[in-house]
């Protein structure tokens, strides 16, 4: 059970897992809970934490041969935010126990996750966040607001960033911890989006006590783990594994197939560059996942979220004037609180309001643009007057 593992053996474990267990008998969380024991959750975790310490690119071989057994999955788009962002912060940065505690729940989804990272002062300027936390013993209170929160209607465990020293430079006083969803103190309210839903909350933190053995990573270290989070995110919006033509790009393709009657020349030539773009970007996508194979996700990730935000903003656009009125009619404003976002189980006008949410959630494009000139390009950085004062003595 070591990096050397092969194709071979890993396919000898699924075959042994499906023998003991029936992918078709209905008990999909026993399923699950199996599937993550005999380390065929993520194959690169190690061992006991569902996975075998195998190469991360072998994961593909356990997938399809578990999918080709018609095996049910852990409903990934539900759970994405601990699957993408939670988990891997975990693996890194948690203790033993939290590891044994939080991840085999995680995977299986009996517990979603969800991210108490923006606020209404602090979105762009993550850093200049005001939601504090206080030592109390072998507590931390916290009171503070978050915004922008996805599933938090829906979430057991949240990944929290707080303030724990005010004295000293914003980035260095700020710790991140694990928060019980379900405790005292915590309120979340729906933000009623353009699309009519509710997707997002805002989460009201009041005396939020916090034990500090969820306390992920070193007191006053939490923005070097909030990193690792938000490069995992990035990765994790922007580099889906799509098929060729899949993703936005493919409702527009198969409207121009079947309704010749709504082409023109202009919109073939921005259908043509756009689907250029589209296979561009999922080829990107998958050198991305490549790297992430024999590594930890770079600043390369903030690049392909910045690329798949504008493109899905065009690719909806143009979907909507291909339609004409069609395009213009929406299916229902009803107020939902959803458990997860399916862009391709809606309409048109549904891809192309939601689509303006892709250049905001996950680190702004105006944000990403400048991690992309100093991370990737080299290009000096902009000047940051607030870098070394006290972020008690910062305007505001």
């Amino acid at each position: 059970m070591t990096g050397g593992m092969g194709e071979e053996e890993l396919r000898g474990r699924v075959r042994a897992l499906l023998g003991e267990r029936d992918p078709g008998a209905g008990d999909v969380l026993g399923f699950l809970r199996a599937r993550f024991d005999a380390g065929l959750a993520w194959v690169h975790f190690p061992v006991g934490l569902g996975g075998l310490g195998a190469p991360r690119a072998l994961q593909g071989v356990v997938d399809a041969e578990l999918a080709a057994a018609g095996a049910p999955d852990n409903d990934p788009r539900r759970i994405g935010i601990g699957l993408g962002m939670a988990a891997p912060t975990i693996l890194r940065y948690g203790t033993d126990e939290q590891k044994s505690r939080f991840l085999r729940p995680l995977w299986t989804g009996e517990e979603v996750w969800c991210q108490l990272f923006s606020e209404p002062g602090a979105g762009s300027d993550l850093a200049g966040l005001r939601t504090r936390a206080v030592r109390d013993g072998d507590d931390w209170v916290v009171d503070g607001q978050k915004v922008w929160t996805s599933s938090a209607h829906n979430a057991r465990w949240a990944i929290l960033i707080a303030r724990t020293d005010p004295d000293v430079p914003k980035h260095r006083g700020i710790t991140y911890f694990v928060c019980d969803m379900t405790d005292p103190g915590v309120e979340v309210r729906p933000l009623r989006q353009i699309t009519g839903e509710a997707e997002f909350n805002e989460v009201f933190l009041t005396g939020v006590r916090i034990p500090d053995a969820h306390r992920l990573g070193e007191v006053g270290d939490g923005w070097r783990v909030a990193q690792s989070t938000l490069m995992n995110e990035r990765v994790a919006i922007g580099g889906v594994a799509v098929p060729r033509e899949g993703g936005m790009i493919a409702p527009v393709a198969r409207t121009w197939r079947e309704r010749p009657e709504l082409r023109t020349p202009e919109l073939h030539d921005r259908l043509l560059g756009l689907w250029v773009e589209a296979e561009v970007a999922r080829l990107g996508a998958e050198r991305v996942r490549q790297q992430l194979a024999v590594g930890a996700p770079g600043p390369e990730g903030s690049g392909l979220k910045l690329a798949f935000a504008g493109l899905n903003q065009r690719i909806s656009g143009l979907e909507v004037e291909l339609l004409g009125e069609e395009g213009l009619r929406y299916s229902d404003w009803t107020m939902v609180r959803p458990l997860s976002v399916d862009f391709y189980g809606r309409d048109a006008g549904y891809r192309y309001l939601r689509a303006k949410g892709n250049s905001i959630e996950g680190g702004t494009s105006e944000i990403l643009r400048n991690i992309v000139a100093e991370r990737v390009l080299g290009l000096p950085s902009e000047p940051r007057t607030d870098k070394d004062a006290a972020w008690k003595d910062l305007p505001r």
